[in-house]
């Protein structure tokens, strides 16, 4: 018999997001950020409360972290740093799916300190590859 494996460290962050909806307009949403050690490269976005049925986002951390500095990503998950010269001090997400697209602001401060007192304090950056078991993923995948 196997030896139970240790849970994974894991952090998660809610926050009062708001769906951008024009220019002068949005709504205000719930959301989790979740972070854990058994999905290393990976953040995952939550919509709580009433947009719950808007599901969970996962992307990567390191496209998180670099929207931050400058606009990042492409396809789905799009990301902008604030822009104040423009007076938007807020993190602006971009999600696109099948059914449409949302624009999302969130705090920034708020997501850069849990970023570096949380997730990267449980996994540093570079550090993500010694977690993956590869043996078994590439099991999973040649099953």
């Amino acid at each position: 018999m196997s030896e139970p494996q240790p849970e994974a460290a894991s952090t998660d962050l809610d926050v009062d997001a708001r769906i951008v909806l024009g220019e002068q307009q949005s709504v205000d949403v719930p959301v989790r950020l979740a972070y854990c050690q058994d999905d290393p490269y990976a953040v995952a976005l939550e919509f709580l409360g009433q947009a719950a049925e808007a599901g969970v986002w996962r992307f990567a951390r390191d496209l998180l972290w670099d929207g931050l500095q400058k606009p990042s990503g492409l396809g789905d998950v799009r990301i902008w740093p604030p822009c104040p010269c423009h007076g938007r001090t807020s993190l602006r997400i971009m999600l696109q799916g099948e059914d449409g697209s949302v624009l999302l602001d969130l705090p920034a401060r708020q997501v850069r300190r849990w970023l570096r007192r949380d997730a990267f304090a449980l996994v540093p950056p570079g550090a993500e590859a010694a977690l993956i078991d590869w043996d078994a993923e590439l099991h999973s995948l040649t099953g």
